[in-house]
């Protein structure tokens, strides 16, 4: 089996939109689709063999507080803790997670042409959430116009796929498109 097929043991679990999604089942590949502006955010603890991927929408829960009660995956602020927080549940521990991203895209022809820039803003408020609790993003596919992403990871292995434009490839440190930058991780 090529590194880039899914098994056919895998189990695919699909994460929506503003969705949330972690698993410690070893033959489980969680994915999630049409990384626009959205983040696909993925962790994973090789250890305890627990991964997470979490679907944002937006960058800030203070535009709509009730649906961030309800829905607290919709946003960077509010996804991102809830993602640690249910893989620290499955036995994950913070100084062993990864952590990989994908999406954020500009939605207009240009930057020029992307009035709100969700994806640039959802990445600022990621890096920002991320550095102020020492978390390193270990590999990213981020930015570029109109493009969509499709993310998964395997589980067992942790390996994380990526599709844009139709090619599927690795995401790691050595295929990122942009450098990250943080430090150590999640406070729990």
């Amino acid at each position: 089996m090529s590194p880039l097929e899914l098994s056919t043991s895998a189990r695919p679990t699909i994460i929506g939109m503003a969705d949330v999604k972690v698993s410690d089942k070893p033959d489980d590949t969680l994915i999630t689709y049409a990384l626009g502006s959205c983040l696909g955010i993925v962790v994973h603890d090789p250890v305890a063999r627990v991964a997470g991927l979490l679907h944002v929408m937006l960058p800030s829960s203070l535009i709509d507080e009730v649906k961030a009660r309800l829905q607290p995956a919709m946003f960077v602020d509010s996804g991102v803790p809830l993602l640690f927080k249910e893989c620290y549940r499955l036995g994950a521990r913070k100084e062993r997670m990864t952590v990989s991203v994908a999406g954020g895209s500009f939605s207009g022809r240009s930057e020029m042409d992307d009035t709100f820039q969700i994806g640039k803003r959802n990445m600022l408020t990621l890096r920002k959430l991320l550095w102020k609790n020492g978390v390193l993003i270990h590999a990213d596919d981020t930015g570029g116009v109109q493009q969509s992403r499709t993310m998964s990871i395997v589980v067992s292995s942790g390996l994380v796929q990526l599709r844009t434009n139709g090619t599927l490839r690795v995401l790691s440190p050595e295929t990122a498109s942009s450098p990250a930058a943080s430090a150590a991780v999640l406070q729990r």
